[in-house]
C-alpha cells in the first residue's frame, strides 16, 4: 500500500467501474494532491487502476484536460 492510502468501499469502487464501462458522467468531488484544495466538476472517468500500492481513478475534465484521482480522495461521484 501506499503511505497514507485508505482503501475505499467495494461497492463504492466497484460503481466507478461501471462509470467507467458505461462511459457516464460523474459529478465528482475530490480533494487536490495537496489534501486541502477541494474541487467539484461533472467529469467523464476513463480508467480505474492500481499501481503503486493504491488505487486511481483517470478522468477527463471539461476542458479536455487529462487527471487522475487517488481513490480515496473523492469524497463523493454522482452519476449524471
Amino acid at each position: 500500500m501506499a503511505a497514507g492510502y485508505i482503501p475505499i468501499a467495494c461497492a463504492t469502487h466497484e460503481r466507478l467501474e461501471f462509470a467507467v464501462l458505461r462511459r457516464r458522467q460523474l459529478q465528482l468531488t475530490w480533494l487536490g494532491e495537496d489534501g486541502h484544495s477541494e474541487f467539484c466538476e461533472q467529469v467523464l472517468p476513463l480508467d480505474v487502476e492500481t499501481r503503486a500500492g493504491a488505487e486511481w481513478l483517470t478522468i477527463k475534465r471539461p476542458g479536455g484536460e487529462i487527471e487522475v484521482v487517488r481513490l480515496d480522495r473523492i469524497r463523493s461521484a454522482i452519476e449524471c
